[in-house]
Parts: structure tokens; sequence; C-alpha cells
């Protein structure tokens, strides 16, 4: 059973920074290729960015490019989200699925395992 813990997420505040992990419960991490993805209230859910296996390859929605981060090590992935904005505010998920490949997928249909979620919340 592959299994998806998150943490990160909580109240901050726009224009600061923040760092979303994803930890995964299978040793082979490794083999899976991990979305990050996000749904505001009322809204639906968005892919934001994704890391290939390797941590070569990214991928980011242009609505995040040159803010967002996404990486990743041997047993997690993590988001980095820099300049934070009020538009960024929502639950966060990250999703994995295995690749064999060393490519990246931003639907989020293409990922059969996702995490708890997270939430970003503004406080000021």
């Amino acid at each position: 059973q592959v299994q998806l813990v998150q943490s990160g997420g909580g109240l901050v505040r726009p224009g600061t920074s923040l760092t979303l992990s994803c930890k995964g419960s299978s040793g082979q991490f490794n083999d899976w290729q991990i979305g990050w993805f996000r749904q505001a209230p009322g809204k639906e859910r968005e892919f934001v960015a994704a890391v290939s296996r390797s941590g070569r390859k990214m991928s980011y929605a242009d609505s995040v490019k040159g803010r967002f981060t996404a990486s990743r090590d041997r047993s997690q992935a993590y988001l980095q989200i820099n300049s934070l904005q009020v538009e960024d505010m929502g639950v966060y998920y990250c999703a994995a699925r295995f690749e064999r490949w060393d490519s990246v997928g931003v639907a989020g249909t293409e990922y059969p395992y996702w995490g708890q979620g997270t939430e970003v919340s503004d406080s000021s």
C-alpha cells in the first residue's frame, strides 16, 4: 500500500515563503514520480508542479513559475513556495505514480496515489 504523508501547511502571510513536504511510506520512493496540486475554495483542483523520479526534470504551472520549486530526495518530495500570493492559498496535495521513465505528469488523472492534503491559509 502506497501512502503519502504531507506536512508544512499553515497560516502564512502573503509575501512570505513556505515549504511543503510529502513523505512516502514505501522503500521504493525513488521509483515514484511526484506531482503537486492545489484546490482553492470554490475552485477545481489544479496542477502546480511535478518532479521526475531522478529529480532532474520539473514542470510548473505558468502561474507559479519562478516562485515555486519542486524537489526531492530519497524519501521525501518538497514544494518550496516563495513570494506567496493570496491566489496561492488553498489545500495542497502531493500525488505519486510509478513511472518507468524519467518524465513528469501534469494531469491529476495520471496519479493513483494521493496525500491527505495540507492547507495553506492567509493569516493577514
